[in-house]
């Protein structure tokens, strides 16, 4: 047996939901996983499943043993021992709850060494006396320590209602959007997104703040009296939710991304850490689906709160029909409006048209946040008219959703400026592209996608990338992301991308940039020559995967004489067509 790890989880988590200790070990030769990223029922992983006792190997049970008696005769909790599998082969997970972080980690280490040693827990067992005197000493130890408690934030201490939003894409924009909805209902909103704390849409701490700590940020000021938080996969595997329960939340949909971190290997086990949120909404609150997704409409058996659906799909979808027959509430696009369906009544909200985010519907991810969103927004109180009035107010700029879907023109270029960074969102940033650039005679304008993501992304994630972009593209370049390597070497970057775009297809060269400025710079001049777009000034979309340097990325615009696209009237400037788009 040997240890992986062990962390202190400070708040609700995929194994239980209150502050608890993890000891992860292996047992075994060393093997590194392999499998399907959507396996099939008989290889399914629940994470947060318990073990039963009669199925420990004899050095779990042990170690489960000194937990136990440790954790009594120290007065660190009383709450039972769990044991759950991973999907790692021979990986073990042992929790417990606890009540003083130094206390409880120091018990964690004296059970994990007392049955590294084999030291057997019954207390009435006759020990050797260098096992005598090594218990002595851990139990010393023990008892110095303090015993310090989880910073999370019970709900007694809590005095405004939370909304929590997950999901793989569109997490910052449906964050944003749901944000500015109910400012426009007259409400003080506090709000935590990937790029900073935020009070009333101002900055007031930068950084990615979508972990446990920019929840307690927020629940501990004064000054507001709703909370918006985007809650990242990280936070959760890592610290836990920072916070006991929310009043409603959100999981937008879930696709390969940040997989074979922390022992997340697929896409269930990423659904099930995600879907933390919605098991913490309380009994009178919301819990809000998209019904599309195979991996996050099944979430609605597991949790105890109301459920809402959102759903693209036309006419209404399986999920979404049984729901409604149940008198139920979703978000769908009927006729061209979104609009809000409990059992058989339907009250429209706005136009798809006139909700700037969608970009008269062609944006179809945004569709589907805008759902989201207003869904958040009536589980928290709004009236229609409210959101109505947040949707229609909010613009894709790089002022109010930075880096998501920012569109800029000069001339006939456009620049598309977007945060993708995965299979999927790569694909709807595509959508976009592609319904830009094609008049009512086909295609009018190349497209060049410059790729590049983190490094710790796994290599057929990154192979996807390199794949659908030699499938949809008229030409390709690679943009490092030297900050975000991750431990990853930067020719294995290049090279995961590259064989996906080759085994894809594409035989053109690829260019590699250092940086996305210098990549976005070329590019919009006309490299690549006549076949991608002839003179620098000749009709091309280039987008831009923008990661690293989105403030140098926007001053390189400005320089070059590029201005945002951001009402209806921008866009049909770019496409008329649109206007003659088929209402749903």
């Amino acid at each position: 047996m040997r240890l992986i790890e062990i962390r202190l989880l400070e708040g609700p988590s995929v194994y239980r939901l209150e502050p608890v200790v993890k000891v992860e070990v292996a047992i075994g030769r060393r093997r590194t996983w392999y499998g399907q990223r959507a396996p099939g029922a008989h290889a399914l992983v629940w994470l947060g499943a318990t073990v039963p006792p009669k199925e420990w190997p004899d050095s779990i049970a042990t170690l489960a043993a000194w937990a136990r008696r440790l954790r009594i005769e120290h007065r660190e909790g009383v709450g039972r021992i769990q044991v759950h599998r991973s999907s790692d082969p021979g990986h073990w997970i042992v929790t417990w709850p606890w009540i003083g972080s130094e206390r409880a980690r120091l018990i964690a280490e004296a059970a994990l060494a007392l049955a590294l040693r084999d030291v057997t827990a019954a207390p009435r067992a006759k020990l050797t006396g260098g096992q005598e005197r090594m218990l002595e000493g851990w139990k010393a130890r023990i008892e110095r320590a303090s015993a310090t408690p989880s910073p999370w934030i019970r709900d007694a201490a809590r005095r405004i209602p939370v909304i929590s939003i997950s999901g793989t894409n569109g997490k910052s924009t449906t964050t944003r959007l749901l944000t500015r909805i109910l400012l426009r209902a007259g409400r003080h909103v506090g709000t935590t997104t990937s790029d900073g704390v935020l009070v009333d849409e101002r900055m007031v701490d930068p950084g990615d703040w979508t972990g446990p700590g920019g929840a307690q940020e927020i629940l501990r000021r004064s000054d507001i009296d709703v909370a918006v938080l985007e809650t990242a996969r990280g936070g959760i595997v890592l610290r836990g939710v920072g916070y006991e329960s929310n009043d409603a939340s959100i999981l937008t949909n879930v696709s390969s991304d940040h997989l074979d971190l922390q022992g997340i290997h697929t896409l269930p086990e990423l659904a099930e850490v995600k879907a933390t949120i919605c098991r913490i909404t309380t009994r009178d609150g919301w819990v809000i689906l998209n019904a599309d997704d195979p991996y996050v409409a099944p979430i609605a058996r597991r949790v105890r709160a109301h459920v809402a659906y959102f759903s693209l799909l036309a006419p209404d979808g399986p999920v979404v029909k049984r729901h409604l027959g149940r008198g139920g509430r979703a978000y769908l696009v009927r006729r061209g409006e979104l609009g809000e369906a409990e059992g058989r009544a339907w009250t429209p909200i706005a136009p798809v048209r006139e909700v700037p985010i969608t970009l008269s519907g062609l944006a179809r991810h945004n569709v589907a946040n805008a759902l989201a969103a207003a869904a958040g927004a009536r589980a928290l109180g709004a009236s229609i008219e409210e959101v109505r009035r947040g949707l229609v107010d909010f613009r894709p700029s790089a002022n109010e959703s930075p880096g998501r879907l920012n569109i800029f023109r000069s001339g006939s270029r456009i620049a598309i400026v977007d945060f993708a960074h995965n299979e999927a969102g790569v694909s709807s940033l595509l959508d976009v592209a592609e319904g830009l650039a094609t008049g009512a005679g086909g295609r009018v304008s190349p497209i060049t996608l410059i790729v590049g993501t983190a490094g710790d992304r796994p290599d057929d994630t990154l192979r996807g990338m390199g794949a659908i972009a030699a499938q949809r593209v008229q030409r390709l370049a690679i943009k490092e992301t030297l900050a975000y390597l991750r431990g990853r070497r930067r020719e294995s970057v290049i090279g995961e991308l590259r064989a996906g775009a080759t085994g894809a297809g594409w035989t053109d060269e690829i260019p590699v940039y250092e940086s996305e400025t210098a990549a976005l710079r070329a590019e919009l001049n006309g490299a690549g020559g006549a076949a991608h777009g002839g003179r620098p000034d000749a009709a091309r979309i280039v987008v831009l995967l923008c990661h690293e340097d989105r403030e140098g990325v926007f001053r390189l615009l400005d320089e070059l004489g590029f201005r945002p696209v951001q009402t209806a009237a921008d866009l049909l400037s770019l496409a008329p067509r649109l206007e003659e788009r088929p209402r749903r």
